[in-house]
């Protein structure tokens, strides 16, 4: 057994050659085995987000959850690597104390070889902070977080175990919540492309988008505001062709 595996989670070899892990507990893999860990990461979620904010010189993201930390800790690599000049501020609650307990036993990628001293320090403080960079750890219930924040983000990581093992971090309330977050110019990214998510996203006026990206699996960004060189898909056709598809709503969930 590797030094990670605990009674419930255990480490897996993604297809791009990084390790993501099982969680028994939700039957899901952290990351797709087949997309990737590092590479989902980096595709789905960070990449398209720095293209469109590209002109800006200060990022706020929440980070929703923060799991292995992938999503983070490729953020700050993808910052490092291009050599962009921007503040970053990463905020993200996970529910799980005993994974981020585990992490420093975790085999992360070559890639975040220098970022070892951060995983340590949010292991340890749950807050690291530099000139360039704020990160803020919650351990606890991420509806419950989402709730405190009076400042506004430019994106989101919508990175939660699926709609199926982990409702309630898709409904259509918590999609109203999220939007009350984002800047008008925000943006949320997600592997999701599941149309009750898709739907409660449209139902809070998000414009919503394909994220194309060769090799790896269609997945879904979402905006306030119309985004341009991105496919945007037409949800309420989709709606009138499926009439007995609907959002994920609290009150269904915790019947």
């Amino acid at each position: 057994m590797a030094l990670f595996d605990t009674d419930l989670h255990t480490i897996k070899l993604s297809d791009d050659g990084s390790y993501t892990a099982y969680s028994k507990e939700y039957n899901e893999h952290y990351h797709s085995t087949k997309d990737g860990a590092l590479y989902e990461s980096l595709q789905k979620h960070i990449i398209p987000s720095f293209e469109i904010l590209k002109d800006k010189t200060q990022i706020n993201i929440l980070d929703i959850c923060f799991g292995l930390g992938f999503n983070t800790l490729a953020t700050i690599y993808y910052s490092k690597q291009n050599n962009l000049n921007i503040k970053l501020n990463i905020y993200s609650p996970e529910l799980d104390k005993e994974l981020i307990t585990s992490l420093d036993k975790f085999t992360y990628p070559k890639e975040f070889e220098e970022l070892q001293d951060i995983v340590i320090a949010l292991i340890d403080d749950g807050v690291y902070k530099d000139e360039q960079l704020y990160i803020e750890l919650f351990l606890g219930d991420a509806r419950e977080y989402i709730k405190k924040f009076h400042h506004k983000f430019d994106v989101v990581y919508q990175d939660a175990f699926s709609p199926t093992s982990n409702p309630i971090l898709w409904t259509y309330e918590y999609f109203k919540d999220i939007k009350e977050l984002l800047k008008d110019d925000g943006i949320l990214t997600t592997y999701s492309i599941s149309l009750p998510t898709r739907i409660a996203l449209c139902e809070n006026n998000f414009y919503i988008y394909l994220n194309e990206k060769d090799g790896i699996r269609t997945s879904t960004i979402a905006s306030l505001k119309p985004l341009q060189n991105l496919k945007l898909v037409d949800i309420k056709h989709k709606m009138r062709c499926n009439p007995n598809i609907c959002s994920l709503k609290d009150m269904d969930i915790k019947k």
